[in-house]
């Protein structure tokens, strides 16, 4: 991830560090607020916490059961009943295991995308940014050591021009 030191946070951009599951959860919860369609993309490398961020975010939206890894099947989809009877499409795909992007032309992968109101949440989405639309917001988790020898993963939450297009702001989202 490049040096983020310059960026400071507002409606575009949001800075955050996470020192627990439970901080994980909480940004979930937010991200699942914001009125998000499109693509996501999870950059992070393994173990940052990117299929963690994902199942409490699925959670969030109201899903109920188990949350599956996408490592070997590539796309997990979802049909989450919102709390006003509509029904959401969220599609969690880990491209981590991609050996050719045009792989995803053979599971249909561009009727996801397509998919009005849908959202599809992407790990490892650089194997394929060739072949995938702009995302709608890209989320670069990296682990790093606190003072006090405890885990924690930095977060940065950026919105691209087409997020910036539909009107989103990250600047609430805290832990």
């Amino acid at each position: 991830m490049p040096n983020n030191s310059g960026i400071k946070n507002d409606k575009n951009v949001k800075m955050l560090t996470l020192y627990s599951e439970d901080d994980t959860q909480r940004l979930a919860k937010q991200l699942a607020a914001l009125p998000l369609t499109g693509s996501v993309w999870l950059a992070g490398d393994l173990a940052a916490g990117k299929t963690t961020l994902t199942r409490y975010w699925l959670q969030a939206l109201g899903h109920k059961g188990a949350v599956k890894s996408p490592t070997y099947t590539l796309v997990e989809p979802y049909s989450i009943t919102q709390d006003d009877g509509t029904t959401k499409s969220v599609y969690h795909a880990d491209l981590y295991r991609l050996q050719d992007p045009e792989e995803l032309s053979f599971i249909g992968f561009d009727e996801y995308l397509d998919e009005p109101n849908a959202l599809v949440i992407i790990e490892w989405a650089s194997r394929a940014n060739s072949y995938l639309p702009p995302p709608t917001m890209f989320i670069d988790m990296t682990q790093s050591d606190s003072n006090d020898d405890k885990e924690s993963r930095q977060v940065t939450i950026r919105l691209s021009k087409a997020g910036q297009a539909q009107g989103l702001d990250v600047s609430s989202l805290n832990i």
